[in-house]
């Protein structure tokens, strides 16, 4: 009869001698709510047209910063890039950033896809390397634009575009070394890029390092994180090992058992992106970027979490 007497008072001490957490800061109400953009792919067959544009329809009433949309692996998706960023500028209120990339083509080529886009009205790009295509290493173009830096002095050249870039809280998975990976991303911010984007990232201390050591090395430009719900964790698993980005071991426990549950694995990964926001909102972080995946509603839960709101 002793035992669970035992056990009970073990618990309660716990209870009582553990450490205490606090609520994360609730936005007050004269603060302004954060500042969104959302990433989308282009589409390759009609039905995942259709599924894009449900995506774009559901999320623009949250009147984000900017939607981007990306290049596939060595600027396959070029053509159908340019064919959705005109859609938006023709049929949205939204402010389109077009992915742009070194992979392919000299930098006439590219300099004229700039050009294109800013007839088109476009005014924003997010200037790449690009990725080689799979199993192949990346070689700069002959003539053509050798690295994101050289890409982003060259568009200053082109128009007087905004210009996002893309930083790496992990480490790009083909720099040398985390210090050279740094010295790259200040160069394309001195050549003229306004903001970087990061890589999603699911340790959020991981991103907070990031910014201490972007402070450090005389970076001054925002360091947008990159925040990419969950609802697949396998497919997640394998997406990040390719691109270089860390899958926590407790992650994985959350979704333990979830893999012939849908909904729940959505209701986690709801839950997982909502704290991982709200403790950067509480660090002082005022603007996120959504990779979407074209899936929009863990994206618009998470806004309504973070406080932005369609107009009433």
């Amino acid at each position: 009869m002793d035992e669970p007497m035992d056990l009970g008072s073990a618990t309660l001490q716990r209870w009582m001698t553990g450490p205490r957490f606090t609520a994360l800061p609730m936005r007050s109400p004269s603060q302004p709510a954060p500042q969104l953009s959302f990433e989308f792919f282009p589409p390759r067959t009609e039905a995942l047209e259709q599924q894009l544009w449900t995506c774009i329809n559901r999320l623009a009433p949250l009147a984000p910063r900017f939607v981007s949309v990306t290049y596939g692996a060595g600027g396959t998706t070029q053509a159908r890039t340019h064919a959705t960023v005109a859609r938006i500028v023709r049929e949205t209120s939204l402010v389109p950033a077009a992915h742009l990339t070194c992979i392919g083509a000299t930098q006439a080529d590219v300099d004229a896809v700039a050009r294109s886009y800013w007839e088109a009205g476009v005014r924003h790009i997010v200037a790449l390397r690009g990725d080689p295509p799979p199993g192949q290493p990346y070689q700069p173009h002959p003539g053509g634009y050798r690295f994101a830096a050289d890409l982003v002095a060259g568009l200053r050249n082109v128009a007087n575009f905004e210009i996002s870039v893309a930083a790496y809280p992990e480490v790009h998975p083909g720099a040398s070394n985390p210090v050279a990976d740094l010295e790259n991303l200040k160069r394309k911010l001195d050549a003229g890029a306004t903001r970087a984007i990061t890589q999603y990232f699911f340790d959020t201390t991981t991103y907070l390092r990031f910014l201490d050591l972007c402070l450090a090395a005389g970076i001054k430009a925002p360091i947008v994180p990159g925040i990419m719900p969950v609802s697949n964790y396998a497919q997640a698993v394998k997406f990040s090992a390719m691109c270089g980005a860390s899958v926590p071991v407790w992650m994985g426990r959350l979704f333990e058992g979830t893999e012939n549950d849908p909904e729940t694995r959505r209701m986690v990964g709801m839950v997982i992106a909502a704290e991982q926001v709200r403790l950067l909102q509480a660090n002082g972080v005022d603007e996120f970027h959504f990779y979407t995946l074209n899936r929009p509603d863990l994206t618009f839960a998470i806004a309504h979490v973070l406080g932005v709101r369609p107009p009433a």
